[in-house]
């Protein structure tokens, strides 16, 4: 199984007066979104955890955070620095968030709607690394 995860920087435009980040959806996601969210105040790090059936795309859209992956190669960490920075994160990668500046405003997109149970999630890294190692 092929681990999905990809890093963009969104184009802007700023000739009209007003600056503009257009995003066609069918660029960055093979997925219809069914929910929309976003994370602000971020008073401790937003816990890691991958998803197994939840696919999501995040835009920065004000601030800076730090973007913690592991997308079959180990843990990474990079900067996203909005609003021209997003992640495609797809099933199965490893994702969480730190650092946030207290300006950040980082907005998500996705693939499921809200399930209280939790079922999809998995927030215990150890157990994350041996049920990726299995789908292999």
């Amino acid at each position: 199984m092929r681990l999905q995860f990809k890093k963009y920087t969104l184009k802007t435009f700023t000739n009209t007066g007003i600056t503009l980040t257009p995003i066609e959806l069918k660029d960055f996601l093979d997925f219809d979104v069914k929910r929309v969210y976003y994370i602000t105040a971020f008073a401790k790090d937003n816990g890691a955890h991958c998803h197994k059936i939840e696919k999501e795309f995040f835009i920065c859209q004000k601030g800076t955070i730090t973007a913690i992956i592991n997308s079959g190669a180990g843990l990474e960490e990079f900067v996203m620095a909005g609003p021209n920075d997003a992640m495609y994160v797809g099933n199965y990668v490893w994702h969480g968030f730190k650092n946030a500046s207290q300006d950040c405003v980082l907005l998500a997109l996705s693939s499921t709607n809200y399930n209280p149970d939790r079922s999809d999630y998995v927030p215990n890294y150890e157990e994350y690394k041996k049920l990726v190692s299995e789908l292999k």
